[in-house]
């Protein structure tokens, strides 16, 4: 029986008695032909199959030279291999992607979240797909959740940015390539990501309220909350938390904290929100405590 090495050299000394040249692209198609190996036929159809340039680098742009695979190919991996027989070590998997994908969005790959983690560009992308599942907003949300399984769940609470609807996108808030910011943030910070869609909430405005101006995440969840508007508490609960009740119209004046003080029971209890509406900030002359 001719083994699978042999039946290469074979086919190459073939091709060379009828004039063909070879190349190292057919040398790998003579050996990963469609009806073992359809990923690779569907490499001409996709984007990196049809670079301008050398032929040969279609594959071994990727791959590397992989000259002893090519002698041994059941024995030895490609210099650079992906899986599933062999798989390279994720940092020597993404060079080949680096290479050419440096720039823009990808240029802070290293160092990133996903980079620290041992992640490589082939645990998301599919380079011998057309159609390459993490381009498309939904698919890439999959991709996402696949690993965030605690964003998952929140995205489906009731209070929640319409990412399950597909109004919004990880991506939308994320690089997941990285970023300069926590988290893997489009922006610098929290609030420049938030305010990139809540531009009303921006200001500047002359009463301010500080911890708007500090952090978003200080008063809401990102993904999804229970509360209403994507709060990490209910109101007055969540105001509490920092504005004590003494000396608040809810209690009547000069009773403050002594046994005896009764609540006023019109406000006792209410959403600080239905006074102090304005709470992200008012440039109204008697907008001090945040009410106009």
């Amino acid at each position: 029986m001719v083994r699978f090495s042999q039946k290469v050299v074979l086919i190459s000394w073939g091709m060379l008695l009828m004039g063909v040249s070879i190349t190292a692209k057919s040398q790998c198609i003579e050996c990963h032909y469609s009806a073992i190996d359809p990923a690779i036929q569907r490499l001409e159809q996709t984007v990196h199959g049809s670079l301008p340039g050398d032929e040969d680098a279609v594959c071994t742009g990727c791959h590397g030279a992989s000259d002893a695979h090519m002698e041994a190919p059941d024995e030895i991996s490609p210099d650079v291999s992906f899986g599933p027989k062999w798989k390279s070590g994720p940092e020597l998997r993404s060079a080949g992607c680096q290479s050419c994908h440096e720039k823009k969005n990808h240029v802070l790959w290293v160092g990133s979240v996903h980079q620290q983690e041992n992640l490589a560009c082939d645990d998301c992308h599919d380079a011998h797909q057309q159609a390459d599942l993490a381009l498309d907003s939904r698919e890439a949300e999959q991709l996402c959740l696949s690993c965030h399984p605690r964003v998952r769940s929140e995205i489906n609470l009731p209070s929640r940015h319409p990412i399950s609807e597909g109004k919004t996108a990880c991506t939308d808030c994320h690089n997941p390539h990285g970023s300069l910011g926590e988290s893997g943030l489009l922006q610098p910070t929290v609030n420049d990501n938030c305010l990139s869609c809540h531009q009303e909430k921006r200001g500047p405005f002359l009463w301010e309220h500080q911890p708007v101006a500090e952090d978003c995440t200080t008063c809401h969840r990102p993904h999804g909350s229970v509360h209403d508007r994507l709060l990490t508490a209910r109101g007055p609960a969540l105001c509490q938390q920092c504005h004590a009740a003494a000396f608040h119209p809810s209690l009547p004046v000069g009773s403050e904290g002594l046994p005896a003080g009764t609540p006023n029971q019109y406000l006792l209890g209410k959403n600080c929100l239905n006074c102090h509406s304005q709470i992200h900030g008012s440039n109204h002359p008697s907008g001090a405590r945040l009410t106009r």
